[in-house]
C-alpha cells in the first residue's frame, strides 16, 4: 500500500497533478483514490464530470475510471457523522452570545474540522486495506500545514488538558446554571471529542512511515512559489514526513526568442537551475505549459506520462531518514533534517519528555525516547541542512525547561 501526498501553494497544478497521478496507477491495475483535502474542492472538474457546481456526492467516493475514485469531503456530511455534540454546543454558545441561530451555525464550523475528517478516511482505508494507493490532494500549504500537525496536536491536547477540562466542566455545570445563562459543555460533547481521538489513533504513525508515505512538492519556476515550497519542505521535515519528489508545473519548452513568452522562458530556465541547487538530491521532475487546460481523462493521461516518462509513480523516489536517533559510545544524539533554516532561526527547549522544536511560526513536540527523558541537551550544530543535537548529563532543571 502507498499514501502519496501531493502538496504545494495553491494554483500550481496539485489536483491536476494528482489526478493524473491517480489515473497511471489504477491503469496499472491497483485500486486508487484521490482524496481532495482543499476546501474549494476541484477534482470533480479536472475530470470533466457532469455534475452541478456544488454536487460532491454527499462527501462519498465517486468512481471515475476503472480502479479509480476521487471523493471530495462535504463538511456538512461530516458534522452529522462526526461532530453532532461538538458542532451543537459551539452553536449553542454563540447563540447564546446573541448570534442568530443560522449564522451561528455557520460559524460554528471550526478550522480543523475538515481537515480531521480527511484523516479519519486515511486511517478507515489504511486500516481495513479499502484501496491499494491513496493519493491525497492537499490543501494550499496553510492548511496542509494543519493537517500533518493535528495529529499531534490532538495528542497532546488528550493527555494534557481534557481529562482536566472534563472534570472540572463536571463540577462547575450545577454552579454555571444557576448564576449565568452562557452554558457548560455536557459530557456527551467529551465523549464525542473522545470517540474522534480514538479513531485516530495511529494516523500519525501512517503519515511517518517512509515505506508507505510520501510527500511530493508541486511548484513552478517563480520566486515567491518556490519559497514557499521551500518552506513546505522544511514543515514537512520537521514533522518527519518524507519528501521524494518536487515537481515543477507548467514548464515553457520552446524557445521564443524576443517577445512576451521570450522573457518567460529565460526567467523560467534560471529558476529551474535555482531548483536543482535548492533540493538536491531529491529528484526533480518536470511537466510543459500545455497550449490548452488541462481537463478531462484523456488530457490527464497525457500530463501524467510526460510527468513520469514510464517511472512507477508508486515506487520511492528518494529515500532518507527526516530525523533518527543515535546512541553510542555512551552519546545519545538526535539528527534532523531541516532545509532552508538558519542557526539563528532555530530554538529549542526541552520540557519533561518532549524536545520542542520552534522556527519562527512552526513548532514541533518530538516525544524523547526514554533513554534522553533523564538527559538534557548540551550542544547544537547546523550543518548541511541537519541539525545535530547532543545530549548529555541529568535534567536538574526539567520541569521548567532546558534551552540549547
Amino acid at each position: 500500500m502507498r499514501l502519496l501526498l501531493y502538496a504545494g501553494k495553491g494554483g500550481v497544478g496539485k489536483t491536476s497533478i494528482a489526478a493524473a497521478t491517480g489515473l497511471i496507477i489504477a491503469r496499472q491495475g491497483l485500486k486508487t483514490i484521490v482524496l481532495s483535502l482543499d476546501p474549494a474542492h476541484s477534482l470533480s472538474d479536472a475530470f470533466d464530470l457532469d455534475r452541478s457546481l456544488m454536487d460532491k456526492n454527499r462527501g462519498k467516493p465517486i468512481r471515475v475510471a476503472e480502479r479509480l475514485w476521487i471523493q471530495e469531503l462535504d463538511i456538512y456530511e461530516e458534522i452529522e457523522k462526526n461532530w453532532g455534540e461538538v458542532h451543537k454546543y459551539i452553536s449553542i454558545l454563540l447563540n447564546t452570545s446573541g448570534i442568530e441561530d443560522i449564522l451561528a451555525e455557520e460559524l460554528a464550523i471550526l478550522p480543523g474540522m475538515e481537515e480531521i475528517s480527511a484523516l479519519l478516511y486515511v486511517n478507515r482505508y489504511v486500516k481495513q486495506k479499502l484501496y491499494d494507493v491513496i493519493i491525497l490532494d492537499c490543501a494550499p500549504t496553510a492548511e496542509s500545514i494543519r493537517f500533518v500537525s493535528l495529529p499531534k496536536t490532538l495528542e497532546w491536547y488528550m493527555k494534557k488538558v481534557f481529562s482536566l477540562e472534563r472534570r472540572i466542566a463536571r463540577m462547575m455545570r450545577p454552579v454555571a446554571k444557576r448564576i449565568s445563562d452562557i452554558p457548560l459543555p455536557e459530557d456527551e460533547y467529551f465523549q464525542a471529542i473522545e470517540r474522534l481521538f480514538n479513531r485516530l489513533q495511529g494516523v500519525d504513525r501512517l503519515l511517518t512511515d517512509q515505506a508507505l508515505t510520501s510527500v511530493r512538492l508541486v511548484t513552478n519556476a517563480e520566486k515567491m512559489v518556490l519559497r514557499e515550497t521551500q518552506r513546505a519542505f522544511m514543515f514537512f521535515s520537521l514533522h518527519q514526513l518524507s519528501v521524494d519528489a518536487v515537481i515543477i508545473n507548467r514548464i515553457f519548452e520552446d524557445d521564443p526568442s524576443s517577445g512576451f513568452l521570450g522573457t518567460w522562458h529565460k526567467s523560467q530556465k534560471e529558476y529551474m537551475d535555482l531548483v536543482h541547487s535548492y533540493f538536491h538530491p531529491i529528484p526533480i521532475f518536470s511537466v510543459p505549459f500545455y497550449q490548452t487546460e488541462v481537463v478531462g481523462p484523456e488530457k490527464l493521461l497525457k500530463l501524467g506520462e510526460n510527468l513520469y516518462k514510464g517511472k512507477n509513480p508508486c515506487d520511492i523516489f528518494y529515500e532518507h531518514r527526516p530525523y533518527e536517533f543515535v546512541s553510542e559510545n555512551h552519546r545519545h544524539t538526535i539528527r534532523l533534517h531541516l532545509p532552508f533554516v538558519g542557526k539563528d532561526e532555530i530554538d529549542l527547549v526541552k520540557v519533561g519528555e518532549e524536545l520542542v522544536i520552534r522556527i519562527g511560526n512552526f513548532k514541533r513536540n518530538i516525544i524523547l525516547p526514554r533513554t534522553f527523558v533523564s538527559l538534557e541537551p548540551k550542544k547544537a550544530r547546523l550543518e548541511k541542512d541537519y541539525l545535530t543535537i547532543d545530549f548529555g548529563g541529568n535534567n536538574e532543571q526539567e520541569e521548567r525547561g532546558n534551552h540549547c
